[in-house]
C-alpha cells in the first residue's frame, strides 16, 4: 500500500518545500514520504503511486482536475475533493450559509453580459427575462455594491459599484463571466481565517484594501468573543463543503460577522503574506492533517458521509 504524499503546486515558491521536508521528517518512521506530484498522460485504471495528493493549482490547470478526478476514484486522498471543488460556485455557498444561519450580504447571481457565438439571443435565451429590471436588482442588495465573479478569486474582476452608472458600466466589460451582486458591507473590523482539516481555524485580522503583502495584520490579534465566534463559523461552513484547505473571510459590521468569500480551496500559504508564526501553524497542521491520511487513521469527507445537504437546516 502506498503511503507517498504528492504536492501539486503552481507559482508559490515559499509553501512547497517546507512542508515536503516537515511530511518527510514526521512520517520517516512510518515509511511516508511526500515529493512534488509527477504526471504526464494516464490510462484510465492506472493507479496513481500516491495514497494522498493536495492539490492547490487544478482550478487552473484543466488537466490536472481530471487526473484528480481518476485519482479520487482509483483511492487517492485527494485535498480537496476535485468534484466538489468544480461544482462549487459563490452563489450556491451564500444560500448554503443561509440556510446554516451564517450571515452573508445580500447577493444576487446576474445573467452572464456576453454569450458564446453558438448562443442565439432569441431561441437560445427564452427562459431568460430581458431587459433585466436593474432597479428591482439594486433595491435588493442597495448601493453601494459588489459585483464580482460567481467562481474564482484573488480578488481578480471585483467591482465596487456606487451608482446605477457604476453597475452597468462595470457590468458591460464582464463579457462571458457569471457574475453577483452582493450587498457592500461597510465593515470595522475584517477577519480571514485559515482553515485546515474542517476543525483547525486561525483567525487574522486582515484588510483587504491595503497592498497584497500588508494585509494581514498581526500585530493586532483577533481575541474573544470575536476570535470565538470567527471560529464556530468558520467551522460551520467547512464542515459543510467537506474542505480541508480554505480561507473564511468575515466583514464585521455593528457585531455581525459577514461570510465574504469562503471558496478558497487554494488558500494562500505563502510565509511573505500570511507571516511566518501563521507559516509554521500552517505547515504543522497540513503536516498531521495528510499523515493521518496516509497513515490510514483518518479518510476525507467526500468517502464517508459528508455532503452539504446533511447540515441544512429544515
Amino acid at each position: 500500500m502506498s503511503r507517498l504524499v504528492g504536492l501539486m503546486v503552481g507559482r508559490e515558491n515559499t509553501f512547497p518545500q517546507p512542508f515536503i521536508d516537515l511530511v518527510n521528517q514526521q512520517g520517516k518512521t512510518d515509511g511516508i514520504a511526500a515529493e512534488l506530484a509527477s504526471l504526464g498522460g494516464n490510462g484510465e485504471l492506472e493507479a496513481p503511486p500516491y495514497a494522498v495528493i493536495v492539490d492547490r493549482i487544478s482550478h487552473e490547470v484543466p488537466y490536472y482536475r481530471a487526473f484528480l478526478k481518476s485519482a479520487a476514484l482509483l483511492g487517492t486522498a485527494v485535498i480537496n475533493d476535485p468534484f466538489w471543488w468544480e461544482a462549487d460556485e459563490k452563489f450556491f455557498e451564500c444560500t448554503l450559509a443561509r440556510k446554516l444561519g451564517v450571515a452573508v450580504p445580500r447577493t444576487l447571481v446576474l445573467p452572464n453580459k456576453d454569450y458564446i457565438p453558438d448562443i442565439d439571443r432569441e431561441r437560445s435565451l427564452r427562459n431568460l427575462k430581458y431587459p433585466l429590471d436593474w432597479e428591482r436588482l439594486v433595491a435588493y442588495v442597495g448601493l453601494p455594491a459588489v459585483l464580482k465573479p460567481n467562481t474564482g478569486g484573488g480578488w481578480k474582476d471585483v467591482y465596487l459599484v456606487r451608482s446605477m452608472e457604476d453597475l452597468l458600466s462595470a457590468y458591460d466589460g464582464t463579457g462571458q463571466k457569471t457574475m453577483i451582486l452582493q450587498e457592500f458591507i461597510d465593515w470595522q473590523d475584517y477577519v480571514r481565517c485559515i482553515c485546515v482539516g474542517r476543525r483547525h481555524v486561525l483567525p487574522i485580522r486582515y484588510d483587504p484594501r491595503l497592498p497584497f503583502h500588508e494585509r494581514y495584520q498581526i500585530h493586532r490579534p483577533v481575541e474573544g468573543q470575536l476570535r470565538d465566534q470567527a471560529i464556530r463559523d468558520a467551522q460551520t461552513l467547512t464542515e459543510a463543503l467537506g474542505y480541508d484547505m480554505d480561507t473564511v473571510e468575515f466583514a464585521v459590521r455593528d457585531g455581525t460577522l459577514y461570510a465574504i468569500d469562503f471558496l478558497n480551496p487554494a488558500p494562500d500559504f505563502d510565509n511573505f503574506s500570511i507571516k511566518e508564526d501563521n507559516f509554521r501553524w500552517v505547515l504543522t497542521r497540513m503536516c498531521d492533517l495528510v499523515l493521518s491520511y496516509a497513515r490510514g487513521e483518518a479518510v476525507p469527507p467526500w468517502r464517508g458521509e459528508q455532503r452539504w445537504w446533511r447540515y441544512v437546516r429544515p
